[in-house]
């Protein structure tokens, strides 16, 4: 996993967003999925960070590499939780979402999908509860 600090080019918006890789950061923004939190615009660039160096011979580090360790685990076990009792609905997530809540839509299994962070918004003002996890990829060791 990797860090990147964010710049939005439309309103000079900075944040953070996690990646598995500079490979998948350079794939999403190719593909626009990509988007300001303030103003939604597609305008987002690599801003300048200071990077994170692990020092393995201090004590401290070595505890904080087993909490990351620690972390990473119990945010597969959600992973596989969500993937083996909830209902994959892709890019339809508002739309699922929304016909649940307002057409009284039985379903057996809750749902996981993809929604923007303007989406994710829009739902929460109609009191639509949703959670928003970091996915690591099945590939990540």
């Amino acid at each position: 996993m990797i860090k990147y600090n964010l710049l939005c080019s439309a309103c000079s918006e900075n944040f953070d967003s996690w990646f598995s890789s500079s490979k998948e950061f350079e794939k999403l923004k190719k593909l626009k999925f990509i988007n300001c939190p303030n103003c939604d615009s597609f305008n987002v660039s690599k801003s300048l960070m200071a990077p994170s160096v692990i020092n393995k011979k201090k004590d401290n580090n070595n505890l904080n590499s087993k909490k990351y360790l620690e972390i990473k685990n119990k945010l597969k076990d959600y992973k596989n939780f969500i993937k083996n009792n909830c209902e994959y609905v892709g890019n339809n997530f508002t739309y699922e979402a929304r016909s649940i809540h307002y057409n009284n839509k039985k379903k057996v299994k809750g749902i996981y999908g993809n929604a923007s962070v303007k989406d994710i918004k829009e739902l929460s003002e109609e009191g639509i509860e949703t959670e928003t996890i970091p996915w690591l990829n099945d590939n990540d060791n």
